[in-house]
């Protein structure tokens, strides 16, 4: 990975119906949520705007970030909003109850 350019990013949106989308932004996050925000491509985000970014973490490979997409988007609301605030001990409380 070229250090002067952003890795695969996944990412959290809060939609503005209080769900919550996960997705990859491949090299520039800040485009991908611009084109969330303004609905360039019809989907789930682009009926649920405005749209606000509550979690992103970068990744070296895209093959680890499609993998924490995957499991990001299998856990419970509580899962991602423990997630989203950085509480790593609920995170792994509420694994074991699942």
């Amino acid at each position: 990975m070229d250090a002067s350019r952003p890795g695969p990013t996944v990412y959290v949106l809060r939609c503005a119906d209080g769900s919550y989308y996960v997705g990859i932004a491949r090299e520039d996050l800040e485009r991908r949520v611009w084109e969330h925000q303004t609905g360039v491509f019809p989907g789930y985000t682009s009926r649920r705007r405005p749209v606000e970014l509550v979690f992103a973490t970068e990744f070296r490979r895209f093959d680890e970030a499609i993998a924490f997409e995957r499991q990001v988007k299998g856990w419970s609301r509580a899962k991602k909003e423990a997630l989203i605030r950085g509480d790593f001990d609920a995170l792994h409380d509420l694994a074991r109850r699942t």
